[in-house]
């Protein structure tokens, strides 16, 4: 069986939404579409499509093969166009994920000259404060912030993001200073929605061990930048990354609090599928995306 082969007609099978609409597109035989087909079930020893006299659905296993055929053929088609053309340059298209605010401020400032750089190269930046599966939606690489699950990608550490809370002079005048965490309570929070356990902020007690606060919030908001101009108009405390405010710290628009009791920073990686760790493009991206922040250093407190 020409595994590559079959591969494309069960693509197309999943696209067209019929095995005869695949057939029209290759321009070949509902026979051979169907014999393609059940070739690759019984290569895989699995169900990959279920037929109804309506329609196809895929299976949970051809849900899985159908996202990675769709790569793996995307990166044959980019391979074979570099070397009929005679390049090193790489071509086609770049999917980028990033959270919202750091992808928007960070990474799409640095687009215009990486695609100067590479003018056979597109790019594809989606901003999601999600972990999205990369398989599924098929990214080639993406920036996460956190604790990393055990996974098949492969990650490269850029840098740490702080946590840090803050609020605008004129609130604290008004409310006083919490000391302790736990006096958050009393106070007006802002909360970032979108966050994974928006409703606990964790802070570090007695140096070492962290807990989780539960917070009551008096403004959710899933923009960030919603919740600083928020926090710098006096409408309560806030926790954010330590980069998105250090204009504000330094003009004293806002007041870093609670600095002794903040939590460990978190590390933000930078992560790709091991099946395309040697596509030109994703080598290419990634060590410019290094070059440049290793340059402007902007997470630094």
């Amino acid at each position: 069986m020409d595994q590559f082969a079959s591969l494309a007609t069960f693509v197309q099978v999943i696209d067209a939404g019929s095995l005869s609409g695949a057939a029209r597109s290759a321009r070949s035989s509902l026979t051979s579409v169907s014999r393609q087909l059940s070739a690759l079930e019984r290569h895989f020893g699995t169900q990959l499509v279920k037929r109804t006299t309506r329609r196809l659905a895929l299976t949970e296993e051809g849900r899985i093969l159908y996202a990675r055929a769709k790569a793996i053929l995307a990166e044959l088609g980019e391979v074979e166009r570099a070397l009929s053309a005679g390049k090193a340059e790489p071509t086609g298209r770049l999917r980028l994920s990033a959270p919202n605010l750091l992808g928007r401020l960070l990474v799409a400032p640095l687009l215009p000259e990486f695609l100067r750089r590479h003018p056979s190269l597109s790019v594809d930046l989606m901003l999601a404060d999600r972990p999205v599966d990369m398989i599924e939606e098929d990214i080639h690489l993406a920036l996460r912030v956190g604790r990393l699950p055990d996974s098949q990608l492969v990650a490269r550490k850029l840098a740490d993001i702080r946590m840090i809370v803050c609020a605008a002079p004129a609130y604290l005048e008004r409310h006083g200073t919490p000391r302790d965490p736990e006096e958050l309570d009393t106070h007006d929070c802002l909360v970032f929605s979108s966050a994974p356990g928006a409703g606990t902020w964790r802070f570090r007690i007695d140096g070492s061990a962290e807990c989780k606060i539960p917070i009551s919030a008096k403004l959710w908001i899933n923009s960030l930048d919603a919740l600083v101009t928020a926090a710098r108009e006096g409408g309560g405390i806030v926790r954010v990354p330590s980069w998105q405010v250090r204009d504000d710290l330094a003009a004293g628009r806002l007041r870093r609090i609670l600095q002794a009791q903040e939590a460990a920073p978190a590390p933000l990686h930078l992560l790709f599928d091991a099946s395309r760790l040697a596509a030109p493009k994703t080598r290419i991206f990634a060590d410019y995306l290094t070059e440049q922040w290793r340059a402007s250093d902007p997470f630094t407190d």
